[in-house]
């Protein structure tokens, strides 16, 4: 069973920056693409950033030049460097494939909040 556990969430000011990761057991998801998707109270969970197999990244453009998702095959992980944060920002954060979907995990909270 894939199991996803995303982590490095926490409270941080605006302008500040997190790094978020996302590990997988019960599979490897090198040869897939993976998103990062966020969840703000009472809105709909959007899609923020994306890397496919071989390395080619996608963002929406709320958090174009702020955010980095990268991922490292070794250790079967995903990660999401988030720079200039500001309270839109704020939400739950997620991991899972582009395409297909896995279980979701429990995500990890993002607030940005002075």
């Amino acid at each position: 069973q894939v199991q996803l556990v995303e982590s490095g969430g926490g409270l941080v000011q605006p302008g500040g920056s997190l790094r978020l990761s996302c590990s997988a057991s019960g599979t490897d998801f090198s040869m897939y693409g993976m998103g990062w998707y966020r969840q703000a109270p009472g809105k709909q969970r959007e899609r923020v950033a994306s890397i496919s197999s071989g390395g080619t990244t996608n963002y929406v453009d709320s958090v174009k030049g702020r955010f980095t998702i990268s991922r490292d095959g070794a250790k079967n992980t995903v990660y999401l460097q988030m720079n200039s944060l500001q309270p839109e920002d704020t939400a739950v954060y997620y991991c899972n494939r582009v395409v297909g979907n896995y279980a979701w995990g429990k995500g990890t909270l993002v607030t940005v909040s002075s």
